[in-house]
């Protein structure tokens, strides 16, 4: 089974084309970079969040996470989620439910770092979406799921692979 060392994009990686970026180049612990392209969630054609001013992660085998501030959010239409999860860079994190049309409640579509460790202060309680379970847009372009369901990495045509998250990758 082959594991990353850190040395160099892998034979198997993709080679990006003009205006792509390699997931194989990102580092790893994960870094910070801010975004101002236009982003958006949509539930229907409700906007929950919209703005400037994303921060990306970008890690190692995983497209970017966009984390967004919470002024650019409709944050009476999120409800805290039970439960959390540990990582191993960015800290706890708290999951997001968002009451959709008619009182109904979309689970588990975002989340959040309230407490990050000091590398990831920035992003203290911003938060991201799974754009598999709510309408993410990067200047206008429909964001696809990171693949697998866990990971919340959003896939535009400027991310060249592959990603973490297909059979077979999760010692990435």
């Amino acid at each position: 089974m082959w594991k990353w060392t850190g040395a160099e994009r892998p034979s198997f990686a993709n080679v990006p084309a003009l205006g792509q970026e390699s997931v194989w180049d990102y580092p790893r612990p994960p870094r910070l970079e801010a975004d101002q392209r236009h982003v958006q969630v949509l539930i229907g054609d409700h906007v929950l969040a919209n703005t400037h001013r994303a921060i990306r992660v970008l890690e190692t085998a995983s497209p970017p996470t966009f984390y967004l501030p919470p002024e650019d959010i409709d944050e009476s239409l999120l409800r805290t989620q039970v439960g959390d999860s540990f990582c191993e860079w960015k800290g706890r994190a708290r999951y997001w439910s968002v009451v959709a049309g008619e009182g109904r409640l979309l689970e588990a579509v975002g989340w959040s770092y309230p407490e990050p460790t000091p590398a990831f202060a920035p992003i203290a309680g911003w938060l991201s979406f799974y754009p598999g379970r709510l309408h993410c847009k990067v200047d206008g372009e429909r964001v696809l799921p990171q693949p697998g369901g866990f990971y919340g990495g959003w896939l535009t045509r400027e991310i060249a692979g592959p990603v973490k998250g297909l059979p077979g990758t999760g010692r990435w």
